[in-house]
């Protein structure tokens, strides 16, 4: 059983990296705009649904960040954990009272645009070889090109925000829909939380199956072929 399970697995694997060599482009495209995205369009819902953005910064303490990172004082798990929550750069938009609203960018988001976005590269480059390497799977290929940008929207949405994405860092977590519109109930914001956090989830475990799925197929093509060239 383990045995044709780590075959599995190195089958799926195979068939990624074989299609991401074949289709570097569609990953690499997919991928950086993806980061893009994760980045701007939040904020552009908030312009567009709330205030337009009026400021933009770095986070001036970032310089200082190579010596806390060197300090031998602090363990390293505290340092990580800092380094997850630390924001690397917001945007907001000045109100009449104040801050209208404000979108942090963290270290933990941005291994999750990251991460996201490798993911979704994968697949599309992987869908790409699999319609190409496979006539029958074309009749079923805009199916899976309509859920693989479904997914990414998504994610890119960035249906819940980090902790401190919001300024003031409040409790619950809010989602950036529910910050561009802003005034719903308290108990509304808490479900739209709770909502976008199973959201979030579905998509990674829906991104990885299909994932895992079509590199699955596409190594065993890549097997098929070396079969028949031996033969």
């Amino acid at each position: 059983m383990i045995r044709r399970l780590v075959s599995a697995l190195g089958r799926t694997l195979s068939g990624i990296a074989a299609a991401i060599r074949a289709r570097p482009g569609i990953f690499l495209a997919v991928v950086a705009s993806l980061l893009v995205l994760n980045v701007l369009l939040p904020p552009l819902v908030l312009s567009v649904a709330r205030k337009r953005v009026d400021f933009f910064t770095f986070n001036p303490w970032l310089k200082s960040l190579p010596s806390f990172l060197a300090s031998g004082d602090i363990s390293l798990g505290h340092k990580l954990d800092f380094l997850l929550g630390l924001a690397v750069f917001w945007f907001s938009s000045d109100g009449v009272f104040g801050i209208e609203w404000g979108y942090a960018v963290t270290f933990g988001d941005l291994l999750r645009f990251l991460v996201m976005s490798v993911i979704f590269g994968a697949y599309f480059a992987v869908w790409a070889q699999r319609t190409r390497t496979d006539p029958s799977f074309r009749s079923s290929a805009h199916l899976g090109r309509r859920g693989g940008v479904a997914g990414a929207l998504v994610s890119t949405l960035a249906l819940s925000t980090a902790p401190c994405s919001v300024m003031g860092c409040g409790a619950p977590v809010i989602p950036v829909l529910g910050l561009a519109f802003m005034g719903l109930s308290s108990g509304t914001v808490a479900l739209l939380s709770q909502v976008s956090t199973v959201a979030t989830a579905l998509v990674f475990v829906a991104a990885i199956a299909s994932l895992g799925y079509l590199g699955w197929r596409v190594g065993g093509d890549g097997h098929r072929r070396e079969r028949a060239a031996g033969t």
